[in-house]
């Protein structure tokens, strides 16, 4: 088995096991938008899910350039993900001229930040959408039908999981912890730049630091930034504690 087989059957395994004590969203999400990186040919990805109201918040990134053209996108109601969203359908253009006619503000913040095509993938089961797979990438055109198969593959299993996680703990389940989400969501943006500015890092180093140290240490992210915030965490003791575990 390659290295490449291997990561896609870890993948999947992982976006299937969400039956789990302490499950995180967070995490959870930021697995997908971050193998959906490495086992398609795109060079940022991006997740947005419903909130207890239906309206798309911007839940996981690769990438800050990722998340700031999402969060553009939500701010001016133009883009790939939103049609993909209310569609429930894959959504993409040919090239640049098609993306500028269709989305003027939205691609032209998409070629600002180094991409030069994107497309979107329903998070979907059945008639329920609950969310959209944003794939960006540096060159023009669309993924392979093989690369898209693919991507919509882990959208659905994604999808699919944290259906199930609904399902079976209650039938408002996923809405909290999408509300939660995104509420930690906040404290993950603010103790990033606390620490982004305590260490000089650049904001998705920091992020990344944040996370290797929840990870190594079997805690939350909410949790993590949390700490970071009230100076109970600093940046010496992730990165020492970090190193220790490995």
């Amino acid at each position: 088995m390659t290295s490449r087989e291997q990561l896609l059957a870890t993948t999947f395994v992982d976006l299937a096991d969400t039956l789990v004590a302490g499950f995180d969203v967070i995490e959870f999400l930021h697995t997908l938008a971050t193998r959906s990186v490495e086992l398609l040919d795109a060079d940022a990805a991006g997740i947005m899910l419903a909130d207890q109201r239906g309206g798309l918040r911007v839940l996981a990134s690769s990438t800050e350039e990722a998340r700031l053209l999402e969060l553009h996108e939500l701010q001016n109601d133009e883009g790939p993900c939103l049609d993909c969203f209310r569609s429930g359908s894959p959504v993409a253009q040919e090239d640049l001229a098609t993306m500028r006619t269709s989305w003027p503000d939205f691609t032209a913040k998409l070629e600002q930040l180094g991409f030069h095509s994107a497309q979107a993938l329903p998070m979907r089961l059945r008639d329920e959408t609950i969310g959209a797979l944003n794939l960006f990438r540096a060159k023009p055109g669309r993924l392979s039908p093989a690369d898209l198969g693919l991507g919509q593959a882990m959208a659905d299993v994604a999808t699919v999981g944290l259906m199930q996680e609904r399902a079976i703990s209650a039938s408002e389940v996923l809405a909290t912890q999408l509300q939660t989400a995104l509420n930690s969501r906040v404290r993950l943006e603010q103790a990033k730049g606390v620490l982004a500015e305590r260490t000089g890092l650049p904001m998705e180093q920091a992020f990344q630091l944040m996370r290797d140290y929840a990870r190594h240490h079997n805690r939350l992210l909410s949790e993590v930034a949390t700490n970071i915030i009230e100076g109970l965490l600093d940046d010496t003791t992730l990165r020492r504690r970090t190193r220790q575990r490995r």
